[in-house]
């Protein structure tokens, strides 16, 4: 364990619920960004070990964070989190290179299942 994780969500309330599931599943946190645009600034400091990115946020959207990520690093681990009803959106954003999506509102178990199959 101990892989380092990047947390993208424009809501602090959802970051700190996907950091309390992965912190109590041994995960480190390599760093917040409420937006794209810092989460891509992260990302090339921090080198995270994979990536929880929210789909809808102000700046720069998720899905075009991850074009730029990718652009970055062809090999990044990304996991796409969407509200429900965003089909269309998660088709683009695993044609983009998104390891997997996990639909708000969270459940632990289905965090952990996806973080694990991403990093495997």
């Amino acid at each position: 364990m101990g892989e380092r994780i990047l947390i993208v969500d424009d809501a602090a309330f959802m970051r700190m619920m996907v950091k309390d599931i992965l912190t109590k599943n041994g995960y480190e946190i390599a760093g917040e960004a409420e937006d794209g645009q810092k989460a891509v600034e992260l990302y090339k400091e921090e080198k995270p070990d994979l990536v929880t990115m929210d789909i809808t946020m102000p700046e720069m959207d998720g899905i075009t964070a991850l074009k730029e990520i990718k652009a970055v690093n062809p090999d990044a681990k990304v996991i796409m989190c969407s509200a429900m009803g965003q089909q269309a959106m998660v088709v683009d954003a695993i044609q983009a290179g998104a390891k997997d999506f996990i639909v708000k509102p969270f459940q632990a178990d289905r965090v952990i299942e996806a973080i694990q199959k991403a990093l495997s």
